[in-house]
């Protein structure tokens, strides 16, 4: 907590007051190519105006197309050099999340690092067309779907490259406000016990999960691609709009906690780019700092049940959607 307020920089030789700009300095990334989920908003969009800076070739993928044109525009006025192109994503749907990966494979292109950023918090109760909860389907579900969908690309590109790939996923602190048992394997949908902020919660240890588990069989493939997750911070973006008048009154009293948009985007860049992470994967970082997540999300067991079950519900949506 000292660190967090006062800055205090850790091993890495940054810490929470550090920007993106600041711990990618030095970086020249030119032969990366990345997709970063909700990269049109919030520290989503500094993560693509910074990687851009620092000369990947940037993929948004956005659900609202005119937002992720305004975005891309802005930083063009700012970096003329930037490679950024833009796909239709929402990654709340299955369908949505095949015709993006298919779209992206069309325009054979490499694909070095896979941020999963977009997401959504403490929104009330709802199902995805898929008949998911929001917050779950959102957040884990549809990332775990697109990343399976990639993977063979990412794979391919580390190969015939020799570059390491790394998957990103966005978690939080959150993760230690979930359901007693991590993952409500089968109530996942139940309307009448769902609180908002433990469905964030439970989504963001999911987060933890995947890679935890993706990284370890990552490993014993023997494939060149890392996978690790990041805690971005306190930072008041969109992703709040559900809880906005709670947020800022949470804030006058924790103001020391909060960072700015340019320090919550500082981890999700360090992860991704810098050289000094190179072959660390299954971690969880804060603060541009490795920290150790709950119990829960270090579970083995639970990391392979998770794997399997939202395996399952994919499979059951695409019935559905074949019929």
């Amino acid at each position: 907590m000292l660190r967090l307020i006062t800055g205090i920089r850790g091993a890495s030789g940054f810490g929470s007051a550090s920007t993106a700009e600041e711990v990618t300095d030095g970086v020249d990334a030119t032969a990366l190519t990345v997709i970063i989920t909700g990269g049109a908003s919030g520290i989503g969009l500094e993560t693509t105006r910074v990687l851009a800076l620092r000369k990947v070739h940037v993929i948004i993928a956005a659900r609202n197309m005119e937002a992720a044109n305004e975005a891309k525009q802005r930083i063009l006025n700012e970096n003329r050099t930037a490679r950024i192109d833009i796909l239709k994503l929402d990654i709340s749907s299955l369908k949505s999340v095949k015709a993006f990966a298919d779209n992206f494979l069309a325009l054979n292109l490499p694909l070095n690092i896979l941020i999963n950023n977009a997401g959504i918090m403490f929104c009330p109760f709802q199902l995805s067309e898929d008949g998911v909860e929001m917050q779950f389907a959102t957040n884990h579900l549809g990332h775990f779907y697109l990343t399976n969908l990639l993977l063979d690309k990412m794979k391919e590109t580390a190969k015939s490259t020799g570059i390491e790939g790394r998957i990103v996923n966005l978690s939080s602190v959150a993760h230690l406000v979930c359901p007693r048992e991590g993952i409500r394997f089968h109530n996942i949908n139940d309307k009448n016990s769902y609180q908002d902020k433990v469905a964030y919660g439970q989504s963001k240890l999911a987060n933890l999960l995947h890679a935890k588990e993706l990284s370890r069989r990552l490993q014993e493939e023997g494939a060149s691609i890392t996978v690790n997750s990041v805690h971005p911070g306190l930072i008041m973006t969109n992703l709040m709009r559900h809880s906005a008048f709670l947020m800022r009154i949470l804030r006058v009293f924790t103001c020391l906690l909060w960072k700015n948009v340019p320090q919550g985007a500082a981890t999700t860049c360090y992860v991704a780019i810098h050289p000094s992470l190179k072959g660390v994967t299954g971690k969880y970082f804060s603060d541009c700092n490795e920290y150790k997540p709950s119990k829960l999300a270090r579970d083995e067991v639970l990391a392979r049940n998770l794997w399997d079950f939202s395996n399952n519900l994919i499979n059951a949506s695409q019935k559905i959607i074949d019929k």
